[in-house]
């Protein structure tokens, strides 16, 4: 029972990080914090990436020695070894153990044997942060030497909370944006109290709530950004809630864009309930093709075949990924073209992923 209650509390306190406007350093690390009272772990090492290469853009680490940094990147990116970032990222699952990819036998991985061995730890588990297709960071917890590693329930643990930290990064970078952009196309910022009544709005939020006026003569916000504002509520209530404050519109003019909610972070002795942050921002090819997908009636085997389509990969890798024939693949494919209307990978990829979608009829 006590450590139902300590998983619960490290649950909501994560799901509120996240959900906060805080910078992408404070939520891995406040995060991490919170985690270590539902998954014990002797030390970690996280980073946000840049979603179109999963590169990593900055890190955060907790009792791993400075002189193991070059050993672990040389690994990622030079050995052939189980759990590579990059694979993750694109792999049905994003989260897996050491032990589980190695099946028992951790010494077949050359991290194990030429890093983790030598620094006394044990399993390590890994995690790529998406949103949809795109990641937005990466987790790798360390445990101490011990044949069970990693339980399922912790596991699972960790894949609940994966979405959450996505959306906390990702919030992270849009905040920044909004705050440094100089003379570029920002997204537009719009501050709300727990109502959804309007405290302030950047210049570009207004231009933006006005394609998107439900009617245009009226003053009021649309409806769709006052139900993003109260999903993150909804969340804040009920961390186990399955919503995401997060939604996709479509203008008046036929744009497509993406509106996000986060609890923005107040100063010490300020009140403890700081405004609602709402982000608008024009959506990105990868967020829109999900949305065409639904038009066309594929089998579900079929949306699976097109995501891994357009992140790039070969007839051979989808086979491989999916555990089926490359025939079998081909087979697929060739019912997807009829469905979605298109003759070739290249016309269904340049159709799913195109920047602008025409008439908005």
């Amino acid at each position: 029972m006590g450590q139902h209650r300590s998983t619960d509390r490290a649950r909501r306190e994560i799901v509120r990080l996240c959900h906060s406007g805080l910078d992408a350093g404070t939520v891995l690390t406040e995060s991490l914090s919170a985690l270590r009272a539902a998954v014990p772990i002797a030390a970690y090492w996280a980073a946000t990436t840049d979603p179109a290469t999963v590169l990593f853009t900055g890190s955060v680490i907790d009792e791993i020695p400075a002189a193991a940094t070059p050993l672990f990147l040389a690994n990622e990116f030079l050995d052939d070894d189980v759990n590579h970032f990059r694979a993750l990222a694109a792999a049905p699952d994003p989260v897996r153990t050491l032990f589980d990819a190695t099946r028992g036998l951790p010494e077949t991985s050359a991290r194990y044997r030429d890093i983790l061995a030598p620094l006394g730890m044990g399993d390590e588990l890994r995690a790529a942060l998406r949103t949809g297709e795109s990641c937005w960071g990466v987790l790798c917890l360390h445990r101490e030497p011990s044949p069970e590693g990693f339980r399922a329930d912790e596991v699972g643990f960790v894949h609940a909370m994966t979405a959450h930290l996505a959306e906390g990064l990702r919030a992270a970078v849009l905040l920044s944006e909004v705050e440094t952009a100089d003379g570029q196309p920002t997204p537009g910022l719009l501050l709300l109290d727990d109502a959804g009544t309007v405290l302030a709005r950047t210049p570009e939020a207004s231009v933006l709530l006005a394609e998107l006026a439900d009617q245009p003569a009226r003053e009021t916000l649309p409806q769709a950004i006052v139900a993003v504002a109260m999903r993150l509520r909804s969340l804040e209530l009920d961390p186990n809630s399955p919503a995401v404050p997060r939604v996709r519109l479509r203008t008046r003019a036929g744009r497509w864009l993406v509106a996000h909610a986060s609890r923005l972070h107040t100063d010490p002795g300020a009140d403890p309930e700081g405004p609602i942050a709402v982000i608008l921002e024009p959506a990105r090819a990868p967020e829109i093709a999900p949305l065409k997908l639904a038009a066309y009636p594929l089998t579900p085997r079929e949306h699976q075949i097109v995501a891994l389509v357009l992140a790039g990969n070969s007839t051979r890798r989808i086979a491989d990924t999916l555990v089926v024939s490359p025939l079998t693949v081909q087979q697929h494919l060739k019912s997807i073209f009829e469905k979605s209307g298109v003759r070739s990978r290249r016309d269904l990829v340049a159709n799913l992923l195109a920047a602008h979608y025409g008439s908005p009829h």
